[in-house]
């Protein structure tokens, strides 16, 4: 196999060296500039990737030859922290704003070094601890009484931080708990609360497509999906098939959307009725892939069901506005077939309607803002 290929794709060409995937880490960016040659405005902005799908922007301000892949130490509050350069030059700036961060908010601190065997070893021995970490602290965020589970825990490179991903369904006063941590672990105790979908990107897996887990291997952002998306998609309401791994319902819903909602467009109204001189017909059901619409000549029931194409449905209700009945429908005989499942409802679990559940509003303090225990530090003395 040749060393040197290339993959053209229009006027694009794909290196190995733009691809440069990583198994490591998830989601990687594709520079498809990387063969372009620099200009003399290049940015020193680089992307730093740590564990799991955390990500930074530094600056390289030492000027350090660095390309995707390299292991370098960047500042962190306390110490400094490791992490693989995962994108550079003119598309880091695009990503800061792809992801809608404020650089006169957002701190970005400098790349202090490329990483060392001193640096690779202690940041080995920090991560070693974090599943020994993680039992330990769902067990006193039990004792403690608190309705959180610890999802996950992240030292830094250093070792004089750890980050707690939790998971929590409402509001929770963790400050004690922050307080038995600090004790316990004698590090830095930063809190970060999680949803189940970034837990399931985080742990991985298979989903029943035979892929690996989209929020495990390229998406960024979670976009909220609601039964709405199955119903326009006319997929069958079945708890157990529209929920994922998570316990939500799965990302792909929102994938074929934009096809759907421009294919219904094409339909007729469904309140719309077609009048013929042997029947009324009423809207039952459509297909908007395949443009086809299902009339029942009962309103409520499917009864004499005839499916005809969307065209020949607004053919009819020209007709009929015109004052003219056709003959028939025209349209290929359908059944349907009403079966009564003996359906229970365990523990709630298949329940529908707990996918659309809103969330409680917050209490508000006297200042009228919302006070975030998201995110807290606590400094070991």
């Amino acid at each position: 196999m040749k060393e040197d290929f290339i993959i053209e794709n229009g006027s694009c060409h794909i290196t190995k060296k733009a691809v440069n995937h990583n198994p490591k880490h998830m989601l990687p960016v594709v520079d498809w500039m990387s063969d372009v040659p620099q200009t003399g405005d290049e940015t020193d902005l680089i992307e730093v990737q740590f564990k799991n799908t955390r990500k930074g922007y530094y600056h390289n301000s030492e000027h350090l030859p660095l390309e995707k892949g390299t292991i370098v130490m960047v500042e962190a509050n306390p110490g400094c922290d490791m992490g693989e350069v995962t994108l550079v030059g003119r598309l880091v700036p695009v990503q800061i704003k792809k992801n809608h961060i404020n650089t006169e908010r957002y701190e970005i601190r400098n790349v202090l070094r490329l990483a060392n065997d001193a640096d690779m070893q202690r940041a080995e021995e920090a991560h070693a601890k974090e599943q020994e970490t993680m039992i330990k602290a769902r067990q006193l965020a039990k004792s403690l009484g608190l309705e959180m589970k610890i999802g996950d825990v992240e030292y830094q490179g250093d070792g004089s931080k750890a980050i707690f991903y939790y998971i929590a369904e409402g509001r929770v006063d963790f400050r004690q708990l922050i307080k038995v941590y600090a004790e316990t672990f004698r590090v830095r105790i930063e809190m970060k609360q999680i949803g189940a979908r970034q837990e399931a990107g985080r742990i991985g897996g298979t989903g029943p497509c035979g892929r690996e887990l989209c929020c495990s291997t390229w998406m960024t952002q979670f976009v909220s999906v609601g039964t709405g998306a199955a119903r326009l998609q006319n997929i069958s309401l079945n708890p157990q098939k529209l929920a994922g791994q998570c316990a939500k319902l799965k990302c792909c819903l929102n994938y074929e959307i934009p096809v759907y909602e421009e294919a219904v467009k094409k339909l007729p109204s469904r309140h719309q009725s077609l009048e013929t001189q042997d029947a009324t017909y009423y809207f039952f059901s459509a297909d908007a892939i395949k443009g086809e619409v299902t009339y029942s000549t009962d309103a409520h029931r499917p009864v004499n069901l005839q499916t005809i194409s969307a065209k020949q449905a607004k053919d009819i209700i020209d007709m009929n506005r015109r004052g003219e009945k056709p003959l028939t429908l025209g349209g290929k005989q359908s059944s349907a077939e009403i079966v009564e499942i003996d359906y229970q409802n365990v523990v709630g679990q298949d329940d529908l309607t707990r996918f659309d559940k809103k969330k409680n509003n917050r209490n508000k303090n006297g200042n009228g803002r919302r006070r975030d225990n998201n995110s807290h530090h606590h400094r070991q003395k």
